[in-house]
């Protein structure tokens, strides 16, 4: 009868132990899950519109193509423009190791948007 009643003892007296366990383990997850969501609101916002345009080349360039390529809108004026062109260009300068193909179209596209077009592809390639 003895031995009864220290086991029952011993299971009362673990029995709140593990209560007190478990909820400071949740205390302790949702104060992360907190300060989780409040670093995640905190973060500064992405911008969802690529910086430049990342698609393939139209046989001829059009003056939406174009926009695309100096990261303008086609109504943009030509000071713009031309600022754009320059942020691009010095991006992908042969002569900085960017591509000549890249900086032909860099400069088709300036073309196009200044309607300086020649007829045909302005492009050497």
């Amino acid at each position: 009868m003895q031995q009864s009643t220290n086991l029952s003892d011993t299971s009362e007296m673990v029995t709140p132990l593990i209560a007190g366990i478990a909820v400071a383990a949740a205390a302790y997850a949702g104060r992360y899950s907190i300060r989780a969501w409040q670093a995640f609101k905190a973060r500064p916002p992405t911008a969802r519109i690529r910086r430049f345009y990342e698609g393939g080349f139209q046989p001829s360039m059009t003056r939406r193509e174009a926009a695309l390529i100096l990261g303008v809108r086609e109504s943009t004026p030509a000071e713009k423009i031309k600022e754009a062109h320059r942020r691009v260009m010095v991006a992908n300068h042969p002569d900085a190791g960017g591509s000549h193909f890249l900086a032909s179209k860099i400069n088709e596209a300036k073309d196009v948007m200044l309607r300086k077009n020649k007829g045909g592809s302005g492009s050497a390639f």
